[in-house]
């Protein structure tokens, strides 16, 4: 099969390489789209960062050379033993969590904080490539009222949908969002699709991304290159207190203080991006009794994307921008994407070849 192998920083080549049979536990599926995420791009641009290098994954028994994407779709080909509940043909969403189902977090059904924590696609072998083979636990049986366009998205909407919840929004509260990839355009969907923020502000550099932010549902739009804290904070309500809850979704210092200063006292905020070391004024974060929640991952959540899609037709592909083939994943996807000069949210890979399954 065809797969987009990492080898290192700016060197992911797209080869032929074998397809895993599926042992006891294990699915094999064709895969009918990969998202392109921002982890993906940041170990493409400088990484390793999560990918294991020397020493394999605990769970997965990978290091690098591996298969990137963790955020894939597709219909099962063939099935391990001891899988029930699974049968080839039918069409699933990939949750790409490992989990040890051993350690404490996991017997608390916190399997999202494993202390084996890791994902098929950057810990182990993932979706970019025609098929993949996973362990069952990762599947997701999709109803006939949802699209595999609709499950491509699912594993970004799972990382909105669970922020969401560690936000706890109270009905009437206002809520700011900065930074408008996919992730955030997602936190506004969902929030303005549950209904109980009283306003949601959308924030961003880029123009299109606004304007997309207001057809999903965003009450207040801010361009953030003409507009700082203080403009936030008008915009999250008439007092200028500021919002009851922050969403940094950019991974940045500067990004989260911008945050805390558009947030009221005894605000939230919840920090979404990824950022390696922040300095703050913690004088300030003690006096304004504000709390910073983080958020990684997800737990529980692709049953209620599914319920969200099919019962209530929430569009989640909106923000898909681009649907690419596979061979095309260096220039029209990673650097694409990296280059940042264009409107491209959410590019799609399809690695399907219509070679049909694999012997």
């Amino acid at each position: 099969m065809r797969a987009a192998v990492w080898h290192g920083a700016r060197d992911v080549r797209v080869l032929d390489v074998e397809v895993p049979a599926p042992g006891p536990g294990e699915v094999t599926i064709a895969v009918a789209y990969c998202g392109i995420c921002g982890s993906d791009l940041h170990e493409y641009a400088d990484g390793p960062h999560a990918i294991p290098v020397g020493t394999p994954h605990p769970e997965s028994g990978v290091a690098a050379p591996l298969i990137l994407g963790h955020e894939f779709c597709g219909v099962v080909t063939a099935v391990g033993r001891a899988v029930p509940g699974l049968s080839p043909g039918d069409r699933v969403a990939v949750e790409p969590h490992y989990r040890c189902g051993m350690c404490p977090r996991c017997a608390a059904g916190e399997y999202n904080l494993c202390r084996h924590f890791g994902f098929a696609g950057l810990m182990g072998h993932g979706g970019l490539a025609e098929w993949a083979t996973l362990p069952a636990y990762m599947l997701h049986k999709l109803p006939e009222t949802v699209s595999l366009e609709q499950a491509a998205v699912f594993e970004p909407a799972a990382v909105a949908l669970h922020a969401l919840r560690r936000a706890n929004i109270r009905q009437g509260e206002t809520v700011t969002v900065l930074g408008l990839g996919p992730i955030g355009l997602l936190i506004v969907l969902l929030a303005a699709r549950y209904g109980v923020a009283r306003r949601i502000v959308a924030a961003d550099v880029r123009p299109s991304r606004l304007r997309l932010a207001r057809k999903l549902g965003a009450t207040e739009i801010v361009d953030v290159r003409e507009a700082g804290a203080e403009a936030l904070r008008v915009a999250a309500g008439a007092t200028g207190e500021g919002a009851d809850v922050t969403f940094e979704v950019v991974g940045k210092e500067e990004t989260l203080r911008t945050c805390l200063a558009a947030t009221r006292r005894g605000g939230r905020v919840i920090f979404v991006g990824l950022a390696e070391t922040v300095t703050l004024d913690a004088f300030a974060l003690v006096n304004n009794e504000q709390s910073i929640i983080t958020t990684v991952g997800y737990r529980d959540c692709y049953p209620e994307l599914i319920r969200l899609v099919a019962e209530e037709g929430v569009d989640l592909a909106a923000v898909v921008t681009a649907t690419i083939p596979l061979a095309d994943v260096v220039e029209r996807g990673f650097e694409a994407l990296l280059d940042g000069g264009g409107d491209e949210v959410k590019i799609l890979v399809r690695p399907g070849s219509g070679r049909g399954a694999p012997r």
